[in-house]
């Protein structure tokens, strides 16, 4: 299947079950894969056929009202009690990004306050789900356009740095900081996309890259540690990345390698900027030392397809995401507007740019 050249939708509900992108299989092969239980949505976002914050939890609510189909009884009570183990599946799946919990949270709330027979409920939360893939949709595209209005005005055409995968393919569609950079494409202000290659995972490599070529933007892929160098020859004008999990007071976990880059922004006095839809946002949690890091499997690090790259018998550490402070961050984007870390509260309840 050849993909739209605007339109990458990485979670679909199609024929009565889930179409997602695979995207372990890009950028070689365009491939989805089909979901018509729980159980495999639980897995699908676990082995990261399908990532992304915001689109983990979208497949999270789908997720939620395929394993409400599965419960076959017409007592409330039971289907509820049957509903929380599928939540607790699927909150097993991944620690760091709050949009799964968030997202689950939603669809139990919908399911405990909706009256009704058991069948109405089970239709509820299949509305509730569509609404949610929906709505992050709309608001992605007001991140981009809000991102735009943030962006420096000097030079006029920027550069933009980007780390990890933030775009349609870790959303509903259209993106976070891809988002961003697709709004500042749309209105003539973007040269050119620095995209990390984003180890161990290589998301940017293979997947920011796939979509900005999908939309012929033009992108240079780096290493990781170029980022730096980059910099400090003039080549970046900011730096726009997604985020997993905030914290009420703007500390931000992202994936691993984003707190060296906000880092090297800092030193060169080059803007850094996090977009996330406010769902994001764990006012919860007071700061980022209490954001649980998800620690992936060591062979994402020593292995790449079947090559051995390092030696036998050696440990290896592989924290999948790290905080960056709200002190290196010079605003975060929403779909509410662009707020500085410690205004996080305000972003609830008005605009602020």
């Amino acid at each position: 299947m050849t993909p739209s050249t605007n339109q990458v939708y990485p979670v679909i509900w199609h024929n009565n079950s889930v179409s997602l992108i695979d995207q372990t299989r890009l950028p070689n092969e365009y491939a989805f894969v089909e979901i018509h239980r729980s159980e495999d949505m639980a897995r699908a976002i676990k082995t990261m056929i399908v990532r992304g914050a915001p689109a983990i939890g979208v497949a999270a609510a789908y997720g939620m009202y395929l394993g409400a189909r599965e419960i076959e009884t017409s007592d409330r009570h039971e289907f509820l009690e049957r509903l929380e183990k599928v939540a607790q599946l699927l909150r097993s799946t991944r620690p760091t990004a709050v949009n799964l919990f968030w997202a689950i949270g939603r669809m139990m709330k919908t399911a405990y306050e909706t009256l009704g027979t058991v069948e109405e409920l089970k239709q509820t939360l299949f509305q509730t789900a569509q609404n949610i893939n929906a709505e992050d949709l709309q608001t992605c595209q007001a991140i981009g356009d809000h991102g735009l209005v943030v962006l420096p005005k000097n030079p006029e055409k920027l550069t933009i740095l980007t780390h990890c995968n933030a775009g349609a393919l870790a959303t509903a569609g259209y993106g976070t900081a891809l988002g961003v950079v697709r709004s500042a494409w749309r209105e003539g202000r973007l040269v050119r996309v620095f995209a990390d290659e984003t180890r161990p995972r290589l998301q940017g490599a293979k997947l920011t890259a796939w979509e900005c070529a999908q939309e012929k933007i033009p992108v240079t892929v780096i290493t990781d540690n170029m980022a730096a160098h980059c910099m400090q020859q003039g080549l970046i004008n900011a730096v726009v990345v997604g985020a997993d999990r905030i914290a009420a007071n703007g500390d931000t976990a992202n994936k691993i390698g984003t707190y060296s880059v906000a880092i090297a922004a800092k030193a060169h006095n080059i803007p850094f900027f996090v977009a996330a839809p406010l769902s994001t946002v764990d006012f919860e949690l007071s700061d980022g030392s209490k954001i649980p890091i998800e620690e992936r499997n060591p062979a994402e690090i020593y292995e790449v397809g079947d090559t051995i790259l390092t030696p036998s018998g050696i440990d290896f550490y592989n924290p999948a995401f790290d905080v960056t402070p709200a002190d290196l961050i010079t605003a975060i984007i929403t779909e509410n507007g662009a707020f500085a870390p410690g205004e996080l509260a305000k972003s609830q309840v008005q605009q602020v740019v």
